[in-house]
Protein backbone atom coordinates (compact mmCIF):
# COMPACT_ATOMS: atom_id res chain seq x y z
CA UNK A 1 0.00 0.00 0.00
CA UNK A 2 2.84 2.83 0.94
CA UNK A 3 4.57 1.75 -2.60
CA UNK A 4 1.13 2.31 -4.24
CA UNK A 5 0.47 5.83 -2.16
CA UNK A 6 4.34 6.72 -3.18
CA UNK A 7 4.10 5.79 -6.69
CA UNK A 8 1.03 7.75 -6.85
CA UNK A 9 2.61 10.88 -5.84
CA UNK A 10 5.46 10.47 -7.76
CA UNK A 11 3.08 10.49 -11.28
CA UNK A 12 1.21 13.51 -10.28
CA UNK A 13 4.64 15.78 -9.92
CA UNK A 14 5.76 13.91 -12.75
CA UNK A 15 2.59 15.52 -14.62
CA UNK A 16 2.69 18.55 -13.05
CA UNK A 17 6.14 18.87 -14.59
CA UNK A 18 5.39 17.80 -18.19
CA UNK A 19 2.28 20.20 -17.95
CA UNK A 20 5.05 23.45 -16.61
CA UNK A 21 6.94 22.35 -19.42
CA UNK A 22 4.38 22.30 -22.02
CA UNK A 23 3.42 25.68 -20.89
CA UNK A 24 6.82 27.09 -20.96
CA UNK A 25 7.33 25.67 -24.43
CA UNK A 26 4.00 27.40 -25.15
CA UNK A 27 4.96 30.90 -23.74
CA UNK A 28 8.10 31.17 -25.34
CA UNK A 29 6.49 30.31 -28.81
CA UNK A 30 3.64 33.16 -27.79
CA UNK A 31 5.95 35.89 -26.18
CA UNK A 32 9.51 35.20 -27.44
CA UNK A 33 10.19 32.91 -30.71
CA UNK A 34 8.60 35.89 -32.95
CA UNK A 35 12.10 37.66 -32.31
CA UNK A 36 14.06 34.69 -30.71
CA UNK A 37 12.76 31.72 -33.38
CA UNK A 38 11.64 28.84 -31.59
CA UNK A 39 14.94 27.06 -31.75
CA UNK A 40 16.69 29.80 -29.73
CA UNK A 41 19.07 31.65 -32.72
CA UNK A 42 17.52 34.52 -33.34
CA UNK A 43 17.62 34.09 -36.94
CA UNK A 44 13.77 35.28 -37.32
CA UNK A 45 13.64 38.59 -39.92
CA UNK A 46 12.06 40.38 -36.37
CA UNK A 47 15.10 39.11 -34.74
CA UNK A 48 17.82 39.82 -37.61
CA UNK A 49 16.21 44.02 -37.24
CA UNK A 50 16.68 43.98 -33.10
CA UNK A 51 19.76 41.98 -33.02
CA UNK A 52 18.55 39.31 -30.99
CA UNK A 53 21.09 37.02 -29.31
CA UNK A 54 22.08 33.35 -30.44
CA UNK A 55 20.81 31.43 -27.49
CA UNK A 56 22.16 28.37 -28.90
CA UNK A 57 26.29 30.03 -28.48
CA UNK A 58 27.78 29.29 -25.17
CA UNK A 59 29.79 32.31 -25.35
CA UNK A 60 26.31 34.36 -25.15
CA UNK A 61 24.96 32.39 -22.06
CA UNK A 62 28.22 33.36 -20.10
CA UNK A 63 27.54 37.16 -20.87
CA UNK A 64 24.25 37.00 -18.34
CA UNK A 65 23.42 35.81 -15.11
CA UNK A 66 19.84 34.30 -14.43
CA UNK A 67 19.21 37.42 -12.93
CA UNK A 68 19.65 39.32 -15.31
CA UNK A 69 17.44 37.20 -17.90
CA UNK A 70 14.34 37.74 -15.31
CA UNK A 71 14.58 41.20 -14.78
CA UNK A 72 15.27 42.04 -18.46
CA UNK A 73 11.94 39.82 -19.42
CA UNK A 74 10.38 40.98 -16.42
CA UNK A 75 11.14 44.70 -17.37
CA UNK A 76 12.50 44.97 -21.02
CA UNK A 77 14.94 46.20 -22.44
CA UNK A 78 16.51 48.59 -25.57
CA UNK A 79 14.23 47.30 -28.24
CA UNK A 80 12.79 44.87 -26.02
CA UNK A 81 9.40 45.12 -24.43
CA UNK A 82 8.52 43.78 -20.55
CA UNK A 83 6.98 41.06 -19.46
CA UNK A 84 5.43 41.36 -15.76
CA UNK A 85 1.81 42.51 -17.10
CA UNK A 86 1.79 39.07 -19.16
CA UNK A 87 3.63 36.59 -17.34
CA UNK A 88 4.00 35.61 -14.03
CA UNK A 89 7.38 35.84 -12.13
CA UNK A 90 7.87 31.87 -12.29
CA UNK A 91 6.24 31.58 -15.76
CA UNK A 92 9.54 34.25 -16.44
CA UNK A 93 12.00 31.45 -13.92
CA UNK A 94 10.70 29.15 -16.35
CA UNK A 95 11.35 30.85 -19.65
CA UNK A 96 15.15 31.59 -18.31
CA UNK A 97 15.65 28.05 -17.60
CA UNK A 98 14.11 27.47 -21.02
CA UNK A 99 16.42 30.07 -22.90
CA UNK A 100 19.62 28.06 -21.07
CA UNK A 101 18.77 25.06 -22.68
CA UNK A 102 19.10 26.24 -25.94
CA UNK A 103 23.00 26.13 -25.02
CA UNK A 104 25.12 24.03 -27.28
Amino acid sequence: MRNVLWLTIGLLIAGHVSIQAADTKANWIKHCAKCHGEDGKGQTSMGKRTKAKDYTDPKVHASFTDQEAFRITKEGKNRMRGYAELLSDQEIKDLVVYVRKFKK
